[in-house]
């Protein structure tokens, strides 16, 4: 474990902004809008800004405020930030995010559940903060071979906790981050003393057959809504689970190209009144895909997808799982199982209909996934149950 400080050599900036200057965007063919994906009005205007106005240095100093660490597990690198929450007994929470995130997400979010009274909270309720980079995003190395999905991720993450000095701790997460997530819950019960997610994959997968209760209505329309989803929207995740190394050419040689496929996903899946960009400020967009072009290993983070084709969240044989979860659902994210169906192999304690947020809670409305992460967790602190007090 060693401090780290990004430091982006002036080479690679100078090179992004030769790759800007001459970049050549499509034409719009009959729409404007983003129907065909994300427009080129915007685009342009990204464009624009980046060329003239963006200022990753800047940004790497706001970010260098944060108590960056590497830490070397298991035959990888991996990079996190580690912040111990101000409280009369902090308990340990490890975030993880998911793709097109990055350890960004939680920027805000960790001021909160640090320091809650600070931001209006009870200062019982704050947590030493871990939020490792999945490998092969931002500035975690890629992996050397292939086999590294979210289960093994998750066996990265336990190790990394003990290697912080805790033994019991609670998980958060999103999109990939929640698969993370419930794979630590469900392979370290003794260790995990709480799971929250703000998303479950469509794929998640109980136990089904001789023995348990026949698919009911709401679930099968569930897994019609699902396939609807994925024949609309579910392109680029077809591509990246089956030939990721083919885009990640294109992806890793344009900065347009790079920031276009990452920005559709925010665009799509954030619960705005008007543009992205009212909700999440350009510095902020542009400074994550920043992470992803400097640390080029798109490949990598493309490649997660067909990893986890391969090793789904499949839970047969693995349960009963007595980790209590909570789940945070807000109305703009994807379509997540119903309470019925992650019962069946999850012990699903809390479940809360947000009023507001999308597929990035982290980013879109970070004090309200703070408050429920809060409220979730607070009774599981020091349970009345067999488990020891974190």
């Amino acid at each position: 474990m060693r401090p780290f400080r990004i430091e982006i050599p002036e080479e690679q900036i100078d090179d992004l902004k030769r790759r800007l200057q001459y970049s050549r965007l499509p034409g719009g063919i009959f729409q404007v809008g983003s129907q065909d994906g994300i427009s080129l009005p915007f685009m342009r205007r990204l464009m624009d800004y980046w060329r003239e106005g963006f200022d990753w240095r800047a940004q790497e100093a706001r970010l260098n405020q944060l108590p960056h660490f590497m830490a070397d597990i298991q035959g990888y690198s991996v990079h996190l930030l580690h912040k111990v929450g101000v409280g009369p007994a902090p308990v340990p929470l490890v975030l993880t995010h998911g793709w097109p995130g990055s350890f960004l997400e939680f920027e805000t979010l960790i001021q909160h559940l640090t320091d809650p009274a600070s931001h209006g909270g009870d200062p019982r309720d704050a947590f030493d903060v871990v939020v490792p980079s999945l490998p092969g995003f931002g500035f975690s190395p890629a992996p050397e071979g292939p086999g590294t999905n979210s289960r093994r991720i998750a066996e990265l993450w336990h190790d990394l906790m003990r290697m912080l000095g805790y033994e019991r701790y609670f998980a958060q997460g999103g999109d990939i981050g929640a698969g993370v997530s419930t794979w630590l819950g469900v392979l370290y019960p003794r260790n995990v003393v709480g799971v929250h997610l703000n998303y479950v994959s469509a794929g998640f997968r109980p136990p089904l057959g001789p023995g348990t209760p026949a698919v009911s209505a709401e679930e099968s329309e569930f897994h019609e809504r699902a396939a609807a989803f994925a024949a609309e929207e579910g392109g680029y995740s077809f591509l990246q689970a089956t030939n990721p190394q083919t885009l990640s050419y294109a992806l890793a040689d344009s900065p347009i190209g790079l920031a276009a496929w990452i920005l559709e996903k925010f665009e799509s899946w954030t619960d705005t009144d008007g543009s992205l960009e009212d909700l999440i400020s350009l510095d902020r967009l542009l400074s994550n895909i920043c992470l992803y072009w400097f640390g080029n290993s798109i490949d990598a983070s493309l490649r997660l997808y067909k990893e986890n084709r391969k090793s789904p969240l499949a839970l047969e044989g693995l349960i009963p799982c007595d980790v209590p979860f909570a789940i945070a659902h807000f109305p703009r994210e994807l379509p997540i199982p119903p309470r019925s169906w992650i019962e069946r192999a999850l012990k699903v304690e809390r479940w809360t209909e947000m009023p507001r947020g999308g597929h990035f809670a982290a980013l879109e409305q970070p004090q309200a996934l703070a408050e429920d992460i809060r409220a979730s967790f607070r009774p599981w602190r020091d349970a009345k149950t067999n488990r020891q007090r974190v």
